[in-house]
């Protein structure tokens, strides 16, 4: 089952589930908002990125430039911001099975089917 990191406010995020109801896909929203998800989930998450956690991380936000930027801060700080601020976490994210990606291109997405 295809799993969508999905924020309702996002046009991208919008765009990403129009793509996948367009294309006849089955999936499941995970409002991480609403239901922030825990350090080891993001640390599974950020092993099917293939990315470091950093990478995963909105540094434009607010809360992001007013606490965290200019630190050096390991992983696993950077993981607890996530997971004390879900805002910071990007967004769209489309996980399916083992392999997951970053959904804000639209090209992006079609590369991510046609591979798996």
């Amino acid at each position: 089952m295809i799993e969508v990191y999905h924020n309702p406010r996002c046009g991208k995020s919008r765009n990403c589930l129009a793509f996948l109801d367009n294309s006849n896909q089955e999936y499941k929203i995970t409002k991480y908002l609403e239901e922030a998800p825990s350090a080891e989930t993001l640390k599974v998450l950020l092993e099917k990125l293939q990315i470091k956690a950093i990478d995963l991380v909105r540094q434009k936000e607010k809360i992001w430039i007013e606490n965290y930027k200019n630190q050096k801060m390991t992983d696993e700080a950077v993981i607890q911001a996530m997971v004390l601020h879900p805002i910071l976490i990007e967004r769209p994210i489309i996980i399916k099975g083992n392999k997951a990606i970053i959904a804000r291109e639209m090209d992006k997405i079609e590369a991510f089917f046609k591979e798996n």
